[in-house]
């Protein structure tokens, strides 16, 4: 029984695609379940006043406000230092 190459080829590629959506689609699955059931412990971290006790208070502000809004209220500021390039 002689196949015409096109149709494999068309076979194989609707086959590799249809496998590689499910491994999409069920690790978007995984992900969710994880999440859903086994949430991430949110630790609270004390700001020690060393760290950021060079920067103006309107700076840090400003820089907390932009990574906010960046991530999505995801992710805020621990502590804020100069950074010195080394020659």
């Amino acid at each position: 029984m002689e196949q015409n190459p096109y149709f494999l080829l068309v076979v194989g590629l609707t086959t590799v695609f249809a496998v590689l959506l499910l491994v999409i689609y069920f690790g978007k699955l995984l992900i969710w379940c994880v999440n859903k059931f086994f949430p991430e412990e949110v630790k609270e971290v004390k700001q020690s006043a060393g760290a950021t006790g060079n920067v103006d208070p309107t700076v840090r502000q400003a820089i907390e406000i932009a990574i906010r809004q960046v991530t999505g209220g995801k992710s805020g500021v621990q502590s804020i230092e100069k950074f010195t390039s080394v020659h």
